[in-house]
């Protein structure tokens, strides 16, 4: 016990200095933890006011945690005289090997993330991207999930979506249906136009604004080839695309107006 007090009271003021850096550390401790679930918050609230999934939000704030956790250990192991340079570096190496392992994953999450804040796309759009086509049902970290019009369930890597042109067909309101009608050459043009016309005008889902066009656009090999473009309601589009197909053929024949077959005209020359 003697021996003890003895070198207790030899190393008197190297005790106390380690115990005040245990306590100093202690304190970073406390206080680090106190910083990183308060960055952890603002992060999630932050998210939160920008309307981005929760479960996106979650795992990056929980990010922030573990970044600004990890900075305080090194923090206060530094203060109690722990070289941390080697810590660095072996988390350094491991985070590296973790991200090589994981870079199909890492990009696919990359681009979870960067398709819930750009907004690119929705819930319940129509959508056509990476070489396929369908309404969005869920939008997920690594993946997107698509149904197809004959209901197909598509997964797609996020990352196949963001790296080419994603086209929306569900953003804006309207949508202008596109069709090309062709007629004989020996049809009445000004009574085929006026019979396309009444068509659209017949249809209450057409839009008065934008106006529709009705007008020639080509003579081509075996018909004079009518452009006719009304606007209608996105949702209308399908429904009205297939109705004006049909009463545009049923217009023309009750007008007797020929839609031609594809046709050639052979000269035979006799020596």
């Amino acid at each position: 016990m003697e021996v003890l007090l003895n070198w207790i009271n030899e190393n008197s003021d190297l005790i106390i200095h380690y115990v005040l850096q245990g306590i100093l550390a202690i304190a970073i401790l406390f206080v680090g933890v106190k910083v990183a679930k308060f960055f952890a918050k603002l992060t999630e609230k932050t998210f939160e006011k920008r309307k981005i999934d929760k479960t996106v939000a979650g795992f990056i704030s929980n990010i922030v945690y573990a970044l600004v956790f990890a900075a305080t250990v090194l923090m206060a192991l530094s203060q109690v005289g722990i070289e941390t340079t080697s810590f660095v570096a072996i988390l350094g190496a491991a985070g590296l090997a973790v991200g090589l392992a994981l870079q199909g994953s890492l990009s696919n999450f990359a681009s979870g993330v960067l398709i819930i804040v750009l907004r690119p796309f929705k819930s319940g759009d129509y959508i056509e991207a990476g070489g396929q086509a369908g309404s969005v049902e869920r939008i997920e970290i690594f993946a997107t999930e698509l149904r197809t019009p004959d209901n197909k369930v598509i997964i797609m890597p996020n990352s196949a979506i963001m790296s080419g042109a994603i086209v929306n067909y569900s953003r804006q309101k309207t949508r202008r249906v596109d069709l090309v009608i062709g007629v004989g050459y020996d049809a009445d043009l000004k009574q085929a136009k006026a019979v396309l016309k009444s068509v659209l005008d017949k249809d209450s889902r057409i839009l008065k604004d934008p106006e529709y066009t009705v007008a020639v656009s080509e003579l081509g090999d075996s018909s004079v080839n009518f452009v006719v473009r009304p606007w209608v309601k996105t949702e209308d589009y399908w429904p009205t695309y297939f109705d004006l197909v049909e009463n545009i053929k049923i217009a023309l024949d009750e007008a007797n107006i020929a839609i031609p077959y594809p046709q050639m005209d052979v000269h035979l020359h006799k020596d």
